[in-house]
C-alpha cells in the first residue's frame, strides 16, 4: 500500500490542481450557485478496497452538467484517476463518500438567471461516511409532497436544486416517526423514497417504478435489477400504486449512500425483511468484491 504523509483528515477536496483538507471556502455571494443554484454532484463510495461502478459514477456527473446548462471541464477517466488517488489519503478502515461536482460562478451576459457555461468549475470531495442501512431495515410511511416532472425541474440531473423537495420529505416523515418516505410524481403513482430507489415483491416478482423522468433512475438501482434477472429471477419495470406496496411480500430500497436495505415496516404494518431483498444485497456486494479492487 502506497504512504500517504499528507496530514490526517476526515476530509479532502480537489480544487483548481491541489487537494486541501477540510472544508475549503469555494464560492461566495456572487458566485451563480450561491444565488441562483446551479449546481450538480454525483456520489460514489469506496469501501473494503473497492469502488464499485465508479466510472459510472463520474460519467453521470458530467452528463448532469450538461443537463443544467454546466460545461464538464474534467474528463470522466480524469475524474475517477483523481477519485482512486484521494482514497489513498485515507486510512482505509472506514468507508469514503467520493463526490464529483459542478457549480456556475457567473450568469450568463444575456440574463443573469441563465448560467455561463464558461464559467463552470470543478471539484471532487471525498469524506469519511459509514455505510449506512446497518440497523437491519427502516420504516417508511407516505409522503404529502411529490415528485415533480422533468418539465418543471431538470429531473434528469443530480442536480443540488431537487434536494430541498428530498429534505422536506424525509423531515416531514421523521416528524411522524419513520425513517424514510414513499413519494408519488404528479400522477399519484409511486416513483420512489426520499432518498433512494424503490422495490417491491410480489408472489416471487420483483417490480419497481418504470422511469418516468421524475426520479433519477440509480446507477445502483440498474445494477441490483441486472444481477437478480441474471440470478433467475423476474424484474418489471411498471407503474406502481401506492395499493401495490401495500399489499407487496417485501419491500426494499437501493441507493449507492447505503446500497440495498429493507423496509420492515409502512405505515402501521410490518413487514419481513425478506429473503429476496438479502438476496439483492448479497448479489450485489458479491459482484462488488469480484468486480475488481485498485490497491492503495
Amino acid at each position: 500500500m502506497a504512504v500517504d504523509t499528507s496530514p490526517r483528515s476526515t476530509t479532502w477536496t480537489y480544487v483548481d490542481g491541489e487537494w486541501l483538507s477540510g472544508n475549503p471556502p469555494l464560492i461566495g455571494p456572487t458566485s451563480h450557485a450561491m444565488w441562483l443554484g446551479s449546481t450538480v454532484f454525483d456520489g460514489a463510495r469506496w469501501f473494503d478496497g473497492i469502488a464499485p461502478d465508479l466510472d459510472l459514477h463520474c460519467q453521470r456527473v458530467n452528463r448532469s452538467a450538461l443537463a443544467l446548462g454546466l460545461k464538464p471541464v474534467v474528463t470522466a477517466e480524469d475524474i475517477e484517476d483523481l477519485a482512486w488517488e484521494g482514497c489513498k489519503k485515507f486510512d482505509g478502515k472506514t468507508a469514503v463518500y467520493i463526490k464529483p461536482m459542478y457549480w456556475g460562478e457567473h450568469g450568463s451576459a444575456s440574463s443573469v438567471v441563465t448560467v455561463d457555461p464558461d464559467s463552470t468549475r470543478f471539484a471532487l470531495c471525498l469524506f469519511e461516511a459509514p455505510m449506512g442501512g446497518g440497523n437491519g431495515g427502516m420504516s417508511v410511511t407516505v409522503s404529502p409532497f411529490r415528485r415533480p416532472t422533468i418539465e418543471c425541474m431538470p429531473t434528469d440531473a443530480k442536480a443540488g436544486c431537487l434536494y430541498p423537495n428530498n429534505g422536506r420529505i424525509l423531515a416531514e416523515a421523521r416528524t411522524r416517526g419513520f425513517d424514510n418516505a414513499l413519494v408519488r410524481d404528479m400522477l399519484g403513482n409511486i416513483a420512489e423514497t426520499g432518498s433512494s430507489n424503490v422495490f417491491m415483491v410480489k408472489d416471487g416478482v420483483v417490480f419497481t417504478p418504470a422511469a418516468n423522468k421524475t426520479f433519477l433512475a440509480g446507477i445502483t438501482r440498474l445494477r441490483v435489477m441486472t444481477l437478480l434477472r441474471d440470478a433467475g429471477f423476474d424484474v418489471v419495470e411498471t407503474t406502481l400504486t401506492l395499493s401495490d406496496f401495500e399489499t407487496a411480500d417485501e419491500i426494499f430500497t437501493t441507493g449507492n449512500y447505503s446500497k440495498v436495505v429493507p423496509v420492515t415496516r409502512l405505515d402501521d404494518r410490518d413487514l419481513q425483511s425478506g429473503p429476496i431483498a438479502a438476496k439483492a444485497k448479497d448479489l450485489y456486494m458479491d459482484w462488488a468484491h469480484s468486480a475488481g479492487r485498485q490497491d492503495l
